[in-house]
């Protein structure tokens, strides 16, 4: 069965979204937060989780586009993952967002569990 727990927090004028996840059987994970929001995604950081395969992540916005622009196809076992800009600011955002994030796993194995935090300016 699929359980995800997602943490939704605002430090000053960043915005950490924190999904803690488990895959079903069906190797899939799909979940959308309460709250809308607006704004660059600065980073997002997949920690490590359980899985001894590979998987697929995306985080979509609600107009469908994934805001790892792909990234996240081809996921390892057990290793963290930390998309964003070298410099932060001086650099392009990975995306922007204006309303809720859908996180979407794909190809997990059956119960595998992980961390995926994105930050919003």
């Amino acid at each position: 069965m699929q359980e995800v727990t997602i943490t939704e927090q605002t430090h000053k004028m960043i915005k950490k979204v924190t999904f803690d996840w488990t895959a079903t059987s069906s190797g899939r994970v799909w979940e959308r937060t309460v709250n809308n929001y607006d704004g660059e995604v600065l980073r997002v950081v997949n920690m490590k989780n359980n899985s001894s395969g590979g998987w697929s992540l995306k985080i979509n916005d609600d107009d469908g586009i994934d805001l790892l622009g792909g990234q996240g196809s081809a996921m390892t076992s057990g290793e963290a993952h930390d998309f964003g800009t070298s410099t932060g600011i001086a650099e392009m955002p990975l995306s922007v967002v204006s309303g809720k994030l859908l996180l979407h796993i794909e190809l997990a194995s059956d119960g595998i569990t992980g961390q995926t935090i994105v930050y919003i300016r």
